[in-house]
């Protein structure tokens, strides 16, 4: 066995939701939802488990703005319902 595993390479898993992200360039204008809410912001990557948004702001789901813009939000990819451009 090498590495300690069976196939020779140890296996890390990456959530599917992280393939929505694949198109966008840094910088594309999203909307990323949550459950009763989605952020708008522009596109700063995928670390560690969570999506950057610069320039984000949050809206609830019936358009209305919850808070004033933030410079750098993470958004938990585990959390995320959609993805738009």
């Amino acid at each position: 066995m090498l590495f300690g595993s069976p196939f020779g390479v140890p296996f890390s898993p990456v959530p599917p939701l992280v393939g929505l992200f694949d198109t966008y360039p840094i910088g594309a204008r999203l909307g990323i939802g949550m459950d009763s809410s989605f952020w708008v912001g522009s596109f700063g990557g995928i670390q560690d488990g969570v999506a950057l948004l610069t320039d984000a702001q949050l809206f609830a789901n019936i358009g209305k703005p919850v808070d004033g813009p933030r410079p750098v939000v993470r958004i938990p990819i585990r959390q995320i319902t959609f993805v738009s451009q």
